[in-house]
């Protein structure tokens, strides 16, 4: 009896190390709050965030908020890599003085036609001529309703959790994110 308990507690035991181990540095489940991130992301939705991988320009990430006094933690989308100077100009994104099209918005700005859904913004609001190194700007894909680079600034690397890759839950939304 007492080996077969002792044989129960070791597999018990290392199942909760690799939990540990993985979410700590392979994958961690979250779930998003807010709608800054609509129409791609929503309120409730379950998400994985993968802790592997290099990031890139409109990675959608999650980190530790930098303005929040409880550690809160946010899901927006890089826009602005090291050495990157931004702007944004009646609605189109240009980095590097390069346009870049803004694809997980196509349909938004298709309805909109008067209305601008992103108002100008350029690197220089924030006082700043570019994206420091070790640092990233990020944008919600709702920018109406969206508290991220344009308010508190560029990011630190070392706050960001991960890449969102993959959506758990609602049933009809599960799948991978790019």
């Amino acid at each position: 009896m007492v080996k077969e308990l002792m044989s129960w507690l070791k597999a018990i035991v290392l199942a909760l190390i690799i939990v540990l181990v993985v979410r700590e540095f392979v994958m961690t489940p979250s779930v998003v709050k807010g709608t800054s991130m609509e129409p791609t992301l929503h309120d409730g939705d379950r998400i994985i965030i993968s802790k592997l991988g290099k990031l890139e320009r409109f990675d959608q990430i999650a980190f530790i908020a930098p303005d929040s006094i409880a550690e809160e933690n946010y899901v927006k989308r890089i826009i602005g890599l090291p050495g990157d100077y931004l702007e944004i100009k009646d609605d189109e994104l240009f980095v590097n003085g390069v346009s870049y099209p803004e694809v997980y918005l196509a349909d938004v700005l298709n309805e909109l036609e008067a209305y601008r859904y992103t108002d100008d913004f350029s690197l220089n609001d924030l006082g700043l001529t570019e994206v420091p190194a070790g640092m990233y700007f990020v944008l919600g894909d709702n920018r109406p309703d969206s508290r991220d680079s344009r308010y508190f600034g560029v990011i630190e690397e070392e706050s960001i959790i991960g890449e969102i890759v993959f959506r758990i839950w609602p049933p009809e939304g599960i799948g991978l994110l790019n």
